[in-house]
Parts: structure tokens; C-alpha cells; sequence
């Protein structure tokens, strides 16, 4: 554990954003009990130092002792800035965070990591010559109900895996409408959308406990269902725009998992996502884990992010009995908001360098070679 607080900048955190999760998520995470004692914020980095005096006040942060900054080239030459945390539109994590990793500075990227694979392979680059230590936020890896899945599977109690099955439903709150603020949801070239964020975050968690897709025996079929999105002003509660989307809103899978101690050969990976609400009454989360003498089962009703409550169930084959399993957040978990619990968690483990509590750069450059294969598949 550090002996005084790491100096922690948080770009994108600003009193005007379309979407809140760097207020809704690291914000409490770092002002919680648990993060205060490891990370302090003493900078901010938005569009221009106003925005970011802006983002001062109005999150009480402190003018006398939390420096604004409006261009990311500033923010990395402070020497008295350790950890740089970058939760801005994906499209700009590349020019935003590279100065930073030049410095040598410890990040943090919001997932996905980048636009392109290119992009993440040159701030892998940069960030081995410089020495900088990188996480992604892949963070719902480290979620309960995710970990005691992993738990029982690999305890080898219900013998080994066969196959797996995901349903996920999510990306917005309507099947064909984008707020004006998420028109870039839209477009593919931008990088972050439904398929790269909601499916991505899905995907990642499920492979983290099964194991990886072996390369070559997955097939990947796509879909735009509605190519027309309407976009609706907020502000109005009218639609002001219609545009065509290059984006997939449905994207099935089918692979075959390398065997392990805990797989069988030739087990299964079947998986699907689709930017849309599930049928009423089911579930936006479904997953089954099929296994020799029994199976897992997670639902979780409120969406795949797992911020809501999730519920695990383990079918006995032999005795056809269904037993309920438990889980629960951590005490310093429950010190913050739901949307901010994993979050909180990775952000702690990177903080005292626990790296089997964070993602990689190169762990999470990976998986974004895996997705964007099968996205453009």
C-alpha cells in the first residue's frame, strides 16, 4: 500500500456530459473510505481548463487543491500527477491518454480501449518503452457473482464444462432510438457502441471464467435489424434526426474452448447479443454453464453490466435438485453506488499493484483483437 495517497487526474469528468460514468462510477470509487486511502484528486483534464474549472465546482473537488487542465500535453508534464484515469468518448482515449504513457505515468482506460487495433498497438508500444503500467476497465472480470462462478467451476465439484450459453440484451434503452448526445453509437468508425461496449464487457467476463475462444473455430454472424435510427433530443423529448447506422444490433457466436483442467475437448462457447429488450419477463442477462454433472445458471435481470442484483442457481444432475448459491459485494463495495462497486475494486487493486485484480493493457489489447475480428467478420 502506497505510505501517502497517489495523485490521481481524472479526464472526463465533466459537469456537462452526455453520459456520467466517470461521475457515477470512479468518482465515488476514489471518494469512498476505501479509495481516499490509497488516491487523491488533484487534477482534472476536460476540453479546455473553463470546462474543467467547471467540473471543480460543481463536484465540490476543491479549486485551491485540484489543478485544471484543458489539453492533455499539460496534464502529462505536471510531475505531481502518478496515475492518469481517461473515461472520455472512446475515439478520443488514443490522443487523450498517449502523452501521459510517454511520461511514464501509470493509466487507467475506460473500455474499449481504443478506435482501432492499430491505435492500441502503438500505446502498447509506447507504454513498454516508456515503462508505464496500464489498466483497462474491464472490471466486471473482478464482479461477485462472476468470481464464485468462477469458483465453482474450477473447484471441479460439478465435473468439467461441456458448454456454455449467453443471452444478453442492452447498448441503450430503446431498439431503434439514440439520445443526440449518443448519435455516434451509430457509427462503427468511432469505436465505441452497443457491440463494442455491451457485448465486449458480456464476452469478456464469460471468457475470463471458461476460457478463450480458440481462433479459427469461431464463427460470428452479424445483423443490422433496423438500419434506420431515429435521434431524439432530450432536452425536447423530439426527434430531430434519422440516420443510417453501419453499426450491428445483433450479433450471434459459436466456438469451441481450448481444453483445460476444468473443459472438456471440444466444449462449446455460444453466445448472443442484441441491442434490444428481451422478450417481457425474461431476463436481460441469461447465462448457462453446462457441465458433466451439473449445470450453473446466472440471470440478471437488470441488464449485463451487473450493477443490479444477480442471481446464481446450480441444477444437481444426480438428484435433480436445484440449489441456490450466495454471494456478496465486499465491505468496501457496499461503501459505494452499485454502477461504482467493480470499478472501485479494479481501481484499489491497481492502486497497490495487484495485478490479479485488474486488466492489462496487454490482457485487454487481446480482446480487442478478438472483437474487432469478429465485428468485422
Amino acid at each position: 500500500m502506497p505510505a501517502t495517497p497517489i495523485r490521481t487526474a481524472l479526464i472526463g469528468l465533466s459537469a456537462s456530459a452526455i453520459t456520467s460514468w466517470a461521475a457515477d462510477a470512479h468518482l465515488p470509487a476514489i471518494q469512498s473510505p476505501s479509495g481516499q486511502a490509497l488516491m487523491q484528486i488533484t487534477a482534472l483534464c476536460n476540453s479546455s481548463v473553463a470546462a474543467a474549472e467547471t467540473a471543480i465546482r460543481t463536484y465540490h473537488l476543491g479549486p485551491a487543491t485540484v489543478k485544471a487542465y484543458g489539453n492533455p500535453d499539460d496534464l502529462a508534464a505536471d510531475p505531481t500527477v502518478d496515475l492518469v484515469i481517461c473515461t472520455t468518448r472512446v475515439d478520443k482515449h488514443y490522443p487523450t491518454v498517449l502523452a501521459s504513457l510517454r511520461a511514464g505515468k501509470s493509466v487507467y482506460i475506460e473500455w474499449p480501449i481504443t478506435s482501432t487495433v492499430a491505435e492500441v498497438d502503438k500505446l502498447l508500444s509506447v507504454a513498454r518503452a516508456s515503462g508505464a503500467t496500464v489498466a483497462v476497465g474491464l472490471q466486471a472480470r473482478f464482479a461477485p457473482p462472476i468470481i464464485k462462478i468462477k469458483e465453482i467451476l474450477r473447484s471441479g465439484r460439478l465435473g468439467r464444462l461441456l458448454s456454455t450459453e449467453v443471452r444478453g440484451y442492452g447498448g441503450t434503452g430503446a431498439r431503434d432510438v439514440l439520445p443526440t448526445g449518443l448519435k455516434y453509437f451509430a457509427q462503427k468508425e468511432v469505436g465505441g457502441n452497443p457491440i463494442t461496449i455491451g457485448f465486449g464487457h458480456m464476452i469478456d467476463y464469460v471468457q475470463s471464467v471458461v476460457g478463450d475462444v480458440i481462433p479459427g473455430t469461431d464463427q460470428v454472424h452479424t445483423q443490422i435489424q433496423r438500419p434506420e435510427v431515429r435521434i431524439l433530443d432530450p432536452q425536447t423529448g423530439t426527434f430531430v434526426d434519422t440516420i443510417q447506422t453501419d453499426v450491428p444490433d445483433l450479433l450471434s457466436l459459436h466456438g469451441t474452448l481450448a481444453e483445460s483442467p476444468y473443459t472438456v475437448p471440444g466444449a462449446s462457447l455460444l453466445a448472443c447479443f442484441a441491442r434490444s429488450q428481451p422478450y417481457p419477463g425474461d431476463p436481460l442477462l441469461s447465462w448457462t454453464l453446462n457441465c458433466e454433472s451439473g449445470s450453473i445458471r446466472l440471470t440478471a435481470p437488470a441488464g449485463i453490466s451487473l450493477h443490479g442484483p444477480s442471481t446464481i442457481s446450480v441444477h444437481h444432475h444426480a438428484s435433480d435438485t436445484v440449489e441456490e448459491i450466495e454471494w456478496t459485494w465486499s465491505k468496501e463495495q457496499s461503501e459505494v453506488p452499485a454502477k461504482a462497486r467493480s470499478v472501485q475494486r479494479s481501481l484499489i487493486n491497481f492502486a497497490v499493484g495487484n495485478p490479479e485484480g485488474y486488466v492489462s493493457l496487454e490482457d485487454a489489447a487481446g480482446r480487442a483483437r478478438q472483437i474487432a475480428r469478429w465485428l468485422n467478420a
